[in-house]
């Protein structure tokens, strides 16, 4: 259980912050912004629901929220050394958590019609706010690739943080479906001057 009586700690006063295992390293480092970026797609997120009136969808999101706090306490949870056993309270995003959300992404996904064009980021308010969150989630995922090619990152954090930018951008387009449309992309629609 988590209790934070005091919210401050100057312990990161000299730019470090620590780890779940105590270790402290640079807030700058590769490590800090990869759950940095995890919680920035959870605050955005937390946009969206405020614009949402379906309650299935809202749960959807609600669940991710908090998978993608797991996934922050993945990232900033070290992984053992090979053949070291992994701490008893290491949480881990686990292969049932991707699973469901690729459930959840196939049956927002078989409610729609096909794409026939590429779209732009908007339309309703909280289509918008998604689109937001999975251009967040990329950098994200960006993040962790950069920080696993230096160290070890758990194979199902990777495979969670894809299908998620995935899955809002699927929660996107059907938040349109029921009302305000998608904004097709025109190729090339302003190259021609004005009349």
């Amino acid at each position: 259980m988590v209790k934070l009586n005091k919210i401050y700690t100057r312990t990161g006063d000299d730019g470090s912050t620590g780890l779940v295992d105590g270790t402290r390293l640079s807030k700058d480092s590769d490590r800090v912004a990869a759950y940095g970026d995890v919680d920035e797609t959870n605050a955005v997120l937390g946009l969206a629901r405020l614009e949402l009136t379906h309650m299935g969808l809202d749960r959807m999101l609600g669940r991710i929220q908090n998978e993608l706090f797991d996934l922050g306490a993945d990232l900033a949870t070290p992984l053992p050394a090979e053949g070291d056993p992994d701490s008893e309270y290491a949480l881990r995003i686990v292969a049932t958590q991707v699973e469901r959300l690729e459930t959840d992404l196939d049956a927002l996904n078989d409610e729609m019609n096909a794409l026939t064009s590429f779209i732009l980021p908007g339309g309703s308010p909280p289509a918008a706010y998604l689109h937001q969150a999975r251009t967040v989630a990329r950098r994200a995922e960006r993040s962790m690739v950069r920080l696993a090619e230096h160290t070890a990152v758990n194979p199902q954090a990777m495979a969670y943080i894809n299908r998620l930018s995935d899955f809002l951008f699927v929660a996107a387009r059907w938040c349109n479906e029921q009302g305000a449309g998608d904004i097709l992309w025109v190729p090339g629609a302003t190259r021609q001057p004005s009349a």
